[in-house]
């Protein structure tokens, strides 16, 4: 246990932020330990993965953080033509895709290069480029922060949602994740429907691409339009994109024939934020109105990709919520969308 530890390390959006009291685990049995001890008991508590997806909003967390670094994978059922891999929750995310699709694995290919670790993934149930962690989520086994006792939990019962679970509502700092169990396949049709995909495959001649070739391109195209955190603080896309009715929709395409949109499972419609949030904002040198590329002194908008809020150093947590709030503002008064941060608030 530590005390007054800086948190810019452990957070993507490189604020400089401390932490009352800080702890590393290594071995689920460390947690145990701490938990029977009392060393939790009416703290208030931060469970920290890799970082990528909280947003500090003041200059000191008056708690315990709780960083989860578990290794760990292994291969706990294998027949026919499914597999079951499992990986601890400290596990970096990116590693954990590119090491299965090395392998031949399908299931987790079109999440390839989201930062993180696994042991965030089913909180967040991340989702990219027509796939949700949620598709090939088997099992987890966590620990109750209470009590200390093992609990798994399977895919119904983490009643996932976008970008949601249990673990980030009805049970929000109640359990920690401590490992994953996936459940993959040694062959399956790739998903290429997603619109980049399909632009970025024709681009390069990959009428057919492999696993391997499939994984390479989402990288490539993430790598395209997103920052190195190493040299600009974000944490990826900070909303959600928006599902509405099909009669907004259909209200919309009458001022915005070209508004992107994708259909969903019940007769809704989901319409990416990047582009509501490009085609709203302050007007610009050309005469447009876009939040694409505006800066502020210490934060802005990534100019290569208008869902990402950036933060070139120098600034604090409630810079970014600010920005946030205004593009929100925007957005609604000139399309009647709320859109919703995907990040969480400290």
């Amino acid at each position: 246990m530590k005390t007054n530890v800086n948190l810019q390390p452990y957070n993507s959006f490189g604020f400089d932020v401390v932490a009352k009291e800080f702890v590393e685990i290594n071995e689920v049995n460390e947690l145990q330990a701490l938990i029977r001890r009392g060393t939790i008991k009416n703290k208030k508590v931060l469970i920290l993965s890799g970082g990528n997806n909280v947003l500090f909003t003041k200059d000191s967390f008056d708690g315990l953080v709780i960083l989860m670094n578990t290794k760990g994978i292994k291969t706990v059922a294998d027949e026919g033509n499914e597999i079951v891999v499992r990986a601890q929750a400290g596990e970096d995310w990116p590693d954990f895709v590119k090491k299965m699709v090395a392998k031949g694995y399908h299931g987790i290919e079109n999440l390839a290069h989201i930062p993180g670790k696994v042991g965030a993934a089913p909180v967040q149930n991340i989702g990219a480029y027509g796939m949700e962690l949620k598709d090939s989520f088997l099992r987890c086994e966590t620990i109750n922060l209470e009590t200390g006792r093992k609990r798994v939990f399977d895919n119904k019962e983490c009643v996932f949602g976008y970008r949601t679970s249990i673990f980030k509502t009805l049970l929000r700092d109640q359990y920690i994740i401590t490992s994953v169990d996936f459940l993959l396949k040694k062959n399956a049709p790739l998903n290429l429907d997603y619109g980049n995909i399909k632009s970025y495959l024709e681009q390069n001649g990959m009428e057919n691409p492999s696993l391997q070739q499939l994984h390479d391109a989402i990288c490539a195209i993430r790598d395209a339009k997103l920052p190195d955190v190493k040299q600009i603080g974000s944490c990826g896309s900070f909303f959600k994109n928006s599902v509405i009715r099909a009669e907004q929709l259909e209200s919309l395409q009458k001022s915005y024939p070209n508004i992107p949109h994708y259909p969903e499972a019940d007769g809704k419609v989901k319409v990416p934020a990047g582009w509501l949030i490009e085609h709203s904002g302050p007007s610009t040198g050309s005469g447009t109105a876009s939040w694409k590329g505006w800066r502020d002194e210490h934060v802005g908008v990534y100019e290569k990709q208008a869902l990402v809020l950036v933060h070139y150093g120098g600034g604090k947590g409630r810079d970014i919520v600010d920005l946030a709030q205004k593009i929100q503002a925007s957005v609604e008064a000139k399309f009647g969308i709320r859109i919703s941060p995907e990040v969480n608030f400290v």
